[in-house]
């Protein structure tokens, strides 16, 4: 634990009340906004830590000096006045995240770091709602036109089967461009989408097992806090639908009634907090694992293809049109999330992944007629 000398209480005194000076410019700034009582609130809290470590020191013999805000404080309330709140929110979520781990390593000092990652939880809630505003891709999602869940996932797929398709083309053709027989483009190409399938499949699930084990780490922190805690759980969701405009009145007892089923409050904070939908923990690693090496082989087999049937010359164009093709297809696919004309954006696909082909068919060409020689 770390120990704590007259010195860290006064730092600790100083940060504590230079926090609360600049949530107070910030509630005077939202002027009669439900925001401003949300930040009147925290620096209440601020001010709270700060008169704890004012009576330490004290009762330590030290003598507390004037406040003053120091130059980082003065400029953050300056950027607060000239560009809004929103311009100091991640220094803001900053300060309260160290704070929390200050106090995680001092005894006694538990409620203070947790009400330190509340603020900080609570200070990016309010950034990732003042940060929407209404753009074009708010408007859409409101109006129907694309889905979050549904379009990531087509996203997926089309991306998937084009890493596939242009890896594969252009291993494919980089061994072609060396002469090698029918036989070693054949296994070479099947090798490389085994492999690259693999691998794709691989990531994907320790990408999305990683997802799901940190979501459940922090739900399992938020588990704890609600038990610990619940009073100041309760004012921290109180303080979230505050600043989405509901009245204290109204946000006080929507947080009292979540808070009275203790399951339904862990799943509505994870929700609130940390944007973490308990019910789904990022999806099942083995079925993105899976779908990842369906996606990657669709695409890297339509090079492979043509060598299975035919050969030499023949196997050669084959697999260019068919590749060609494919590209195109992709491209079009592509034009669902880019909005652009299916002419362009398949033509576009078809010059670039081409383009990757016809350079690694030189290289082949090049190490071909060298080993050759």
């Amino acid at each position: 634990m770390t120990e704590l000398t007259k010195e860290k209480m006064l730092a600790f005194w100083y940060e504590e009340r230079n926090t609360a000076y600049l949530y107070k410019q910030i509630a005077i700034k939202y002027g009669e906004s439900p925001l401003s009582v949300v930040y009147s609130k925290m620096a209440d809290v601020e001010e709270k830590h700060a008169d704890r470590w004012a009576k330490n020191y004290t009762e330590q013999g030290g003598v507390l000096p004037a406040f003053r805000p120091t130059l980082r404080t003065r400029i953050l309330a300056w950027m607060v006045n000239r560009f809004g709140p929103e311009s100091v929110l991640s220094s803001l979520q900053a300060g309260e995240q160290n704070g929390a781990d200050a106090y995680s390593n001092i005894a006694g000092t538990s409620g203070m770091s947790a009400e330190e990652k509340s603020h900080s939880r609570l200070i990016n809630s309010i950034a990732s709602e003042t940060g929407k505003g209404v753009s074009a891709g708010n408007v859409a999602q409101l109006e129907g036109r694309h889905k979050a869940a549904g379009g990531n996932a087509l996203r997926a797929a089309v991306m998937g089967a084009n890493d596939g398709l242009v890896s594969n083309l252009s291993l494919v053709m980089g061994v072609a461009g060396a002469s090698l027989s029918n036989q070693s483009i054949l296994i070479t190409g099947l090798a490389g989408l085994l492999a690259g399938a693999c691998s794709m499949a691989l990531g994907e699930w320790l990408s999305v097992q990683s997802s799901r084990e940190l979501y459940m780490n922090q739900i399992k922190i938020e588990r704890e806090e609600v038990e610990s805690a619940p009073e100041e759980e309760e004012e921290e969701l109180s303080l979230i639908y505050q600043s989405r405009g509901l009245s204290a009145e109204q946000a006080s007892m929507i947080a009292k009634q979540i808070m009275s089923d203790r399951e339904k409050a862990i799943e509505t904070l994870a929700k609130e907090e940390l944007n973490i939908d308990p019910s789904e923990l990022g999806g099942s690693a083995w079925e993105a694992a899976i779908t990842s090496f369906v996606l990657f082989s669709i695409g890297a087999i339509v090079p492979v293809l043509p060598y299975i049937f035919a050969g030499g010359t023949t196997a050669f164009i084959i697999s260019v049109v068919l590749s060609g093709l494919a590209l195109f297809g992709v491209g079009a696919a592509i034009t669902l999330f880019t909005g652009k004309t299916v002419l362009y954006s398949g033509t576009r696909m078809v010059v670039f992944g081409l383009m990757a082909a016809a350079i690694t068919f030189g290289i082949g060409k090049l190490i071909g007629v060298s080993v050759a020689g």
